[in-house]
């Protein structure tokens, strides 16, 4: 039998975890230096039958198509939106991603992120920086906000979201979720949080972190409805996806003190946050670095080769992307 192909679109970050799909598959990569574009597409070959991809590289249906003989995508991400999965779907083409290795890294991201609005970390260095001096004036200045009994609402109670839940209760801070399927009693007891519906969390949590996937029922999820039933100490935390959340929307509320502050990772416009953004001192801010850890990279490059030998050999479990 011949040996599957796999094609890298794009160019791995680490050596380590990749090794032992080049004992069993034919791996080739892209030219160095070069980054996949639909544009690129007539000049690839056209004989592989596993694609590894990553999050921003756009699987189109006619990038599919470019390909006969496909019959995996592993993408090196846990979203998939960059893939058109319902065509790769009715091809027959099983669809992949990592998410057990982005879990602890992105909820780790999101309280660092809120732990920085809160206590105006980002505000409080460059201040030092300007001023070379550590000197803070009165101890009125700039006073923050502690997590401890803070109620924090968690939207999209997965594993990422379980995460967050688990460190701020750590933390002392009351724990609520909502998602599709509530958690049975016994779980609720166990993990110490309760389900809550979107409008309770709206309209009485200090924090609401974001974790649900992006699709038609999220689209949009907090916007200027939502964000006028929110407390005007509350602080929004996005580390989901940009989409979400209505950046407009987002922008007049901060600016008419509707909410808080936000802590973002995530933007509407992917590479591009709206300019008022960043003028905000209410506004933390990171450029979609959520599993930008050494130890995430490779975890998620185990995940990667784990879901590729796991259809190729048929040896091991892997993580299957099922529409819902």
């Amino acid at each position: 039998m011949a040996q599957d192909k796999l094609l890298f679109l794009f160019h791995p970050t680490v050596a380590s975890g990749f090794e032992e799909l080049y004992q069993h598959l034919n791996v080739e990569t892209l030219p160095e230096g070069a980054k996949f574009s639909l544009d690129m597409l007539p000049t690839l070959p056209n004989d592989a039958t596993i694609l590894g991809t990553e999050f921003t590289l756009p699987i189109t249906k006619e990038v599919i198509d470019h390909f006969p003989n496909l019959r995996l995508i592993s993408n090196y991400a846990v979203g998939f939106n960059n893939i058109d999965v319902a065509y790769a779907q009715s091809k027959g083409i099983t669809v992949t991603n990592t998410p057990q290795a982005v879990v602890q890294p992105t909820a780790e991201l999101a309280v660092a992120l809120l732990l920085g609005l809160t206590r105006r970390i980002a505000i409080w260095d460059s201040t030092m920086r300007r001023q070379r001096s550590s000197a803070k004036g009165s101890l009125a200045d700039g006073l923050g906000t502690d997590i401890y009994l803070k109620k924090v609402g968690i939207i999209g109670y997965g594993n990422i979201g379980r995460a967050v839940g688990r460190i701020l209760r750590a933390m002392g801070a009351e724990v609520v979720y909502h998602k599709r399927t509530q958690l049975t009693p016994a779980e609720e007891a166990q993990e110490g949080v309760r389900y809550a519906t979107k409008e309770e969390i709206f309209q009485t949590c200090d924090i609401i972190s974001l974790h649900t996937p992006y699709n038609q029922d999220s689209h949009h999820l907090i916007n200027k409805e939502s964000l006028s039933m929110m407390k005007p100490s509350a602080i929004l935390v996005n580390t989901a996806r940009g989409k979400v959340v209505n950046e407009a929307d987002l922008v007049e509320a901060l600016k008419n003190k509707t909410i808080a502050g936000a802590a973002l990772d995530v933007f509407e416009h992917d590479d591009n946050p709206l300019d008022a953004l960043y003028d905000m001192p209410n506004v933390v801010m990171t450029p979609h670095v959520g599993t930008q850890t050494a130890e995430a990279r490779v975890a998620m490059a185990r995940e990667f080769s784990n879901n590729v030998l796991g259809v190729v050999l048929g040896d091991r479990l892997f993580a299957k992307v099922v529409l819902k």
